[in-house]
């Protein structure tokens, strides 16, 4: 397995006998771009590992950005489709919405056109959803969950309805920001996708 750098883009990439069977693109933010942590503890990294122990020949390609938002990954993503023609598209974003208090309209529309992009770039799409603390209200924090449910639903979308399940509140899984996952969570990440992410491979 090697891995480097390609226009600010890490490249998980295995090769084993044969053709590689697809690509699979992770488009997110810092969760899955592994913030604060060492690029090989991520669950990205984690999701390479187990793919080559399945013995599922893909490679995986993390675009994923600390910071980035849904109106970002819109902006990124018809470069990063027609570089890597990936199979599967994961798309995790929403959480920087959420904190700097944009529309959950907004995302949402944001969120299904990143959908409509993959899918006629024969992609399949996975949705990570994401949920907001209390603190940020009842009104805004339903109406942000509703923004992944609502799209999910309507695009029968493979879905995850709150990636940080598990993790969230948890002792040793969040960093001292109480914003991102520690190295001790990201087991618990791939293992809140795989069982939405195996039967596309």
């Amino acid at each position: 397995m090697r891995n480097w750098l390609k226009g600010g883009v890490l490249v998980l990439l295995c090769w084993a006998q044969g053709a590689l069977a697809g690509t699979v693109l992770v488009v997110g933010d810092s969760i899955s771009a592994a913030f604060g942590l060492e690029t090989s503890q991520g669950w990205v990294q984690l999701l390479q590992q187990r793919l080559d122990t399945e013995n599922l020949d893909h490679r995986v390609v993390n675009a994923s950005i600390s910071g980035d938002t849904s109106a970002g990954g819109l902006a990124r993503l018809p470069a990063l489709l027609e570089e890597y023609d990936p199979e599967v598209v994961i798309i995790e974003l929403g959480g920087n919405d959420g904190l700097r208090g944009q529309p959950p309209k907004q995302l949402n529309q944001n969120l299904a056109a990143m959908v409509d992009l993959s899918r006629e770039a024969d992609a399949k799409v996975v949705l990570l959803g994401m949920r907001l603390p209390p603190n940020l209200g009842q009104r805004y924090t339903s109406a942000f969950a509703d923004a992944f449910d609502s799209l999910a639903d309507e695009q029968s979308l493979p879905y995850v309805p709150f990636f940080l399940e598990g993790i969230g509140g948890v002792e040793g899984m969040m960093q001292a920001d109480r914003i991102h996952p520690t190295a001790s969570a990201q087991q618990q990440l791939l293992d809140n996708v795989w069982p939405v992410l195996e039967p596309l491979l």
